[in-house]
């Protein structure tokens, strides 16, 4: 992902996540802060997904829409904040290739588990993708605020 590349980035949040809005300036922060978590895919020169992803806490996920301000000096997993794919670049293999991708980036990192919050109903296909739930009543106020549904799901990447 390039600095040019945010206004797709956020037309394509604005569609597929329509009731979880964030600020443009997000994407802004995560590509600065962590350029290597944040993807495109790109055919024909347009952008028809994303992936924004970094280092993090765990058991710690970020409040939606919510500035980092820094990233963390000792992360203890590999935070997924947001993966969006158009419907025409769906089923051409990309989530299989992301996931490699990312488990491979957080391993170089050290990290040995993948983390996110799964919100409008994609529960099912991130336990697909070896993602479990974590149910911790610590995380409830956060969870809210995307949604009542959302969960908090964890991959250990040393089971894989």
């Amino acid at each position: 992902m390039r600095e040019d590349d945010l206004p797709a980035v956020g037309e394509i949040a604005a569609q597929l996540h329509p009731a979880y809005p964030e600020d443009g300036r997000i994407f802004a922060e995560r590509l600065q802060l962590y350029p290597n978590g944040c993807l495109v895919l790109e055919m024909n020169d347009s952008v028809l997904g994303y992936v924004i992803s970094h280092p993090w806490r765990h058991r710690q996920p970020p409040t939606l829409n919510s500035l980092l301000q820094i990233l963390p000096v000792r992360p203890s997993t590999y935070y997924i904040h947001d993966v969006a794919l158009l419907p025409t670049a769906r089923g051409l293999g990309a989530v299989t290739q992301l996931m490699s991708r990312l488990s491979r980036i957080a391993q170089d990192d050290g990290l040995l588990t993948l983390s996110l919050v799964a919100v409008n109903g994609s529960r099912e296909f991130w336990s697909r993708q070896g993602f479990v739930a974590i149910d911790d009543p610590a995380l409830e106020e956060k969870l809210n605020s995307y949604d009542l549904a959302a969960r908090f799901l964890c991959k250990d990447l040393a089971a894989s």
